[in-house]
């Protein structure tokens, strides 16, 4: 029984050894012969090995494990997988190290896995790092870096080194992490999110002196790519540069056109000699930098993208006064089998382009018509082809040409009436219009019913001519230019006779955009257009016109000499037969402008509680826009500064206003202000204050005024009067004569059978007429003076009842006396009789006896007042041969007798 079950076990454990065989040459299949090779700008790792020869033997996947090792440490795992059909050959693998190389060392081994059996590790395949001997060293050197990469520079202490600090200069980046990864090796990891300088940046490790550079930059990404040819033999590529790449140098991006370098200059095309057939076919070109590379493909037929060069030697071979010839030729002989169209670029003086086009097989001449003479022109030309047109080519160099004189335009001629004169003016001559340089101006003028003409000229640079003509007859003006090359046709205008009714009123025009826009109605009569003529209206000038043709009834009127804020006059004429006929006629301004301040003279009034304004019309001449009427503000000088307060405003729209009155104002201060309206807005302001008073107050003041004017006055007169007084006292109460008796005066009453006379001095009325003795002044001989006795007879009365002043008499003077007899007593035996109280007074001849005056008196009754004497001028009679003596005339005292 025992030896049953020994050998079932040995039958077992020998089936059992018999099944592993197979087994046991797959655990021993690994890697062998491997390489490491490195490469430090791209930090990346190359291992090649190959298999085992036992692994030949697997028919299944192998696969590979692979372990990465810096400074001692796994950094990094992979696996490669080897299928069976590539078991027996090479196998490779590459990482590229987030760290460059030279940081510290790395190694890199192999284990094989198949199914549940994992070979041995093989031998560490090391890649030293770099150690410095005299200072700090920063890795990687000169990198280039793609913006928007996470990089990693690391410092590298020399033995027994202190590590300070790391950092980018002029890199403005806060987040700058150093790790420690061993005693001697640090590490800075940055985002590098912008493009560097193009001298890059400098990566610092403790001191200045110890760095590295680093570039930051793009790949490239041109696009636009366009491929033609120029000289049908070659291919020339253009594209767009794409964004900057931030890289020069050995850094910068290289091209190739059809896999062959680009040598041009340029970053933007490519020139390769090829052979120019019909039918499409790519071409390709690609853009490479240390950093990618991109590649731009075009796909086009070359014999239909044929950019012509432009064209060489144009001149211009034969000119004429209105038409040119230019030839030009072509380096490229192919270009004369080609149909060719050309683009001819003309520049006239006035500076308006002109471009005209001419087409042909291997096109090299065309002729330019309708050239103005006396002109200097410049020309150039490009070209293309016509069938299957691609692109002009550039412009030829240009080409100057003068044409040749011709005859001159006629002129435009206007007229203009200056006080007795006419000026004829006629406007300068454009250079397209003179043709030539003008010599001079014939003006010819003749009366519309005669032949015989005057001829007068004028020269450059004078354009026009004053003339004397007759205003009663009409007159015909002509007027031509001449040049080199002879006379214009004549430019003729009727002058009409002078017709004041013919004047027609002003209408208003406003102006806009720095001229006028007219308009007026159509008029029969105007056979050949409108003329419209301008100038300003205060003051004298070149009158400017412009001429209208037919049927055009509106015109837009600029000029060079407008000014804004100046009035003017435009007339509208119509074009006739004979003499041109004014229609209308228009004022206004180009643009209104606001008046100057203190432009309007004002007065006031106060009139009880009222205040009237008044000021001076403005004079036309001295406006600078049409005043629509004024405005007058007054605020409370007084009342406070406040919305309250804003002040009050009367307003007229009467342009004619003088005045404008506010009314029912408290007694308080204000400031008043006018302004004129206009469309300009309120201008010409002007201002006054004034305090106004109560009426009480100025009937105070009217009083005081009268007082102290009559008090003036009567001081004046009293001073006047005692510097002056001896003479007043001689004109107002001079001495006073004493009348002297003649022989004969009163003598007895036997003699004359009367009483004496009493002579009252006031006036009464009288009932008796008596016959008066005649009395008379003389002056004593050797002696002025009166006796006393005489002095007896005089009475001296300073006044008589209506108003007689004693005046000085120089001579004699006789007059007729009226005496009042009414109380005047009578002696007995005296007829009682009336008798006349008018009797004549040889020593008062203020009236004649004889005067109409006197006998007017001796028919009244009563007492009349006799008249002022002046003078006594009578001479001495004979009885009275003295000289005469001043007297002054006074009522007669007739002595009584002495019983009464």
């Amino acid at each position: 029984m025992m030896f049953t079950w020994v050998f079932l076990v040995s039958l077992f454990c020998m089936g059992t050894q018999d099944r592993s065989d197979p087994d046991d040459g797959v655990i021993q299949c690994g890697p062998q012969n491997m390489k490491e090779t490195y490469n430090f700008n791209d930090q990346r790792i190359f291992l090649t090995w190959e298999d085992d020869p036992s692994c030949s033997a697997i028919q299944e996947e192998l696969i590979y494990e692979v372990e990465v090792r810096r400074a001692g440490k796994r950094v990094h795992d992979d696996e490669v997988v080897v299928t069976a059909d590539h078991i027996g050959i090479t196998h490779s693998w590459n990482w590229t190290s987030s760290l460059p190389l030279e940081c510290a060392s790395h190694s890199v081994r192999l284990s094989s896995r198949y199914k549940n059996h994992t070979s041995p590790w093989s031998q560490e395949q090391t890649i030293p790092g770099t150690n410095p001997s005299g200072r700090p060293m920063v890795f990687p050197q000169d990198r280039v870096v793609e913006v928007g990469s996470r990089f990693s520079f690391c410092c590298v202490l020399e033995p027994g080194g202190r590590f300070d600090k790391m950092f980018i200069k002029g890199y403005n980046s806060i987040d700058m992490n150093t790790t420690k990864i061993s005693n001697q090796t640090y590490v800075l990891t940055v985002d590098l999110n912008t493009a560097s300088p193009l001298i890059g940046y400098d990566v610092i490790c403790n001191t200045y002196d110890s760095g590295a550079c680093v570039y930051i930059g793009y790949p490239p990404a041109d696009l636009g790519l366009q491929c033609e040819t120029r000289d049908l033999q070659s291919v020339e590529c253009h594209w767009n540069i794409g964004r900057d790449t931030n890289l020069t140098g050995p850094r910068a991006t290289t091209y190739r056109l059809l896999g062959r370098l680009c040598s041009e200059k340029k970053k933007n095309s490519c020139k390769q000699k090829v052979q120019v057939n019909v039918g499409e076919r790519n071409w390709t070109v690609k853009a490479q930098n240390v950093l990618g590379s991109h590649e731009l493909t075009y796909r086009a037929d070359l014999s239909e993208r044929v950019h012509m060069f432009a064209p060489e030697n144009l001149t211009a071979s034969t000119v004429n006064s209105r038409n040119v010839s230019l030839e030009w030729s072509w380096t490229i002989l192919k270009y004369n089998q080609l149909p060719i169209v050309c683009q001819i670029q003309l520049f006239p003086p006035s500076g308006q382009t002109h471009m005209t086009n001419d087409s042909g097989v291997g096109l090299k001449v065309t002729v330019l018509h309708g050239l103005m003479p006396s002109q200097m022109y410049t020309v150039k030309v490009r070209c293309g082809t016509e069938h299957h047109f691609w692109k002009w080519s550039n412009w030829s160099a240009t080409r100057t040409f003068w044409t040749k004189d011709d005859l001159p335009d006629s002129l435009d001629v206007w007229m203009q009436m200056e006080h007795n004169q006419t000026i004829i003016r006629w406007k300068t001559l454009l250079p397209n219009q003179s043709h030539g340089e003008i010599r001079d101006y014939e003006v010819t003028w003749r009366k519309a019913t005669e032949r015989e003409r005057q001829t007068k000229t004028i020269f450059p640079p004078e354009h026009s001519v004053a003339l004397s003509l007759f205003a009663s007859e009409e007159h015909i003006v002509t007027v031509t230019a001449r040049n080199v090359i002879g006379s214009s046709s004549p430019a003729a205008i009727t002058i009409s006779t002078l017709h004041p009714d013919r004047e027609v009123e002003s209408s208003r025009i406003s102006g806009s955009d720095g001229g006028f826009n007219v308009s007026w109605s159509v008029n029969p009569a105007a056979s050949c257009g409108y003329v419209v003529d301008w100038c300003p209206t205060f003051s004298t000038c070149r009158v400017e016109w412009l001429k209208v043709p037919p049927g055009v009834t509106n015109a837009r009127i600029l000029s060079e000499h407008f000014t804004d804020g100046v009035k003017y006059s435009l007339s509208i004429y119509a074009c006739t037969q004979g003499a041109p006929e004014l229609l209308e006629r228009r004022e206004g301004y180009v643009r209104e402008t606001k008046l100057p301040d203190n432009q309007i003279k004002l007065k006031w009034e106060q009139l009880g509680s009222d205040v009237e304004v008044t000021w001076t019309a403005i004079a036309p001449r001295n406006q600078s826009a049409f005043i629509q009427g004024y405005i007058m503000y007054y605020t409370d000088n007084s009342a406070p500064r406040s919305n309250l307060n804003r002040g009050f405003n009367i307003s007229t729209d009467n342009p004619e206003a003088t005045s404008l009155m506010a009314r029912n104002l408290p007694i308080s201060s204000y400031k008043f202000t006018v302004k004129a309206l206009t469309s300009a807005g309120e201008c010409g302001d002007t201002s006054f204050s004034l305090s106004m008073n109560s009426p009480t107050d100025k009937m105070i003041m009217v009083v005081i005024i009268s007082l102290v004017s009559v008090f003036s006055l009567l001081s004046l007169i009293i001073i006047l009067c005692y510097r002056h007084w001896t003479c007043v006292k001689l004109k107002i109460y001079p001495p006073i004569p004493i009348p002297v008796l003649t022989d004969n005066w009163l003598t007895s009453l036997g003699e004359h059978g009367r009483h004496w006379l009493h002579v009252d001095s006031y006036h009464q009325g009288e009932t008796d007429i008596v016959d008066v003795p005649q009395l008379c002044c003389k002056r004593p001989p050797g002696n002025g003076d009166i006796s006393q006795e005489e002095r007896h007879f005089v009475s001296t009365q300073t006044q008589s009842p209506k108003g007689y002043y004693n005046q000085p008499l120089r001579s004699h003077v006789t007059a007729a006396l009226t005496l009042n007899t009414k109380n005047i007593s009578r002696p007995s035996g005296l007829p009682s009789v009336p008798f006349r109280s008018v009797f004549v007074n040889p020593s008062y001849d203020s009236m004649s006896p004889s005067s109409p005056e006197l006998q007017d008196r001796k028919n009244s009754e009563g007492y009349q007042l006799q008249s002022p004497v002046e003078t006594c001028g009578q001479t001495q009679t004979e009885e009275s041969p003295e000289s005469s003596l001043p007297c002054v005339l006074t009522y007669i005292l007739i002595p009584q007798s002495s019983s009464q």
